[in-house]
């Protein structure tokens, strides 16, 4: 069970920031619903028909200024959900000072580095109405991602932000920072999760001489299910 912490184990900043990106979340998805659609529907429109695998949109939504990048794609055929927004952060949003993770092995990869680095933060599921079901993260090899421990999660979240005018999608670039922003203390507490499901993976590899996040054997790392109905009562933001 997946059980957040009290509400006063965070100071006054962090809650204002979780109840302000409520707020965004809110009022985007009725915006949205006014007009008949959702972030997933919205960020559908105008491409081809809806295939597994394809990036939508085409090229995917990346903030220049920023870089916080996001894409929306389906590849499990799970009955439950329609599909997932995978979430990163480029070169220009990663702090200076920070270096990724080791790796080691004999299938070690070369990371994505210098003006091409790019890490992942979290895949947020959506059902086939639309809506946020599940937040989970994913092993390296998935991505072709460059690893930063979770002891960075905090500097690295601060970053992504997806400016209304980038791309032409708005709704859905103020409902996806908005979501990473109020979903916060989950997502850091997901990559803590995803940390330690590797570092138990490595020890149980070691006499392989394998590197662990190239081990296809381990996909999703965490996941938990999140409700925007019960986080707002989390806030303390329901009458």
């Amino acid at each position: 069970m997946f059980t957040l912490p009290p509400l006063s184990s965070y100071s006054e900043a962090q809650i204002d920031a979780m109840r302000d990106a409520a707020v965004i979340v809110v009022e985007t998805a009725e915006a949205l619903a006014e007009k008949g659609a959702n972030a997933v529907s919205e960020v559908l429109k105008g491409g081809d028909e809806f295939a597994e695998w394809s990036h939508y949109p085409a090229g995917d939504v990346l903030d220049k200024a920023t870089g916080a990048q996001y894409y929306y794609h389906s590849h499990n055929g799970a009955a439950d959900e329609h599909g997932h927004f995978h979430t990163f952060l480029r070169t220009k949003g990663i702090p200076e000072g920070i270096n990724p993770v080791p790796h080691a092995g004999s299938d070690a990869k070369d990371w994505p580095s210098g003006d091409e680095t790019i890490t992942h933060l979290v895949a947020i599921s959506m059902d086939h109405h639309g809506l946020p079901t599940h937040l989970f993260t994913t092993n390296r090899w998935v991505t072709a991602e460059t690893v930063y421990s979770a002891e960075h999660a905090p500097a690295l979240l601060d970053n992504f932000v997806i400016a209304d005018d980038v791309g032409s999608r708005p709704e859905t670039n103020r409902w996806i920072t908005g979501m990473v922003a109020l979903f916060r203390p989950q997502i850091e507490q997901l990559l803590v999760l995803r940390d330690e499901a590797l570092a138990a993976r490595a020890t149980q590899i070691a006499s392989k001489d394998r590197d662990v996040y190239e081990d296809h054997g381990v996909e999703i790392t965490s996941i938990c299910e999140i409700s925007i109905y019960d986080q707002l009562d989390w806030l303390e933001m329901l009458e």
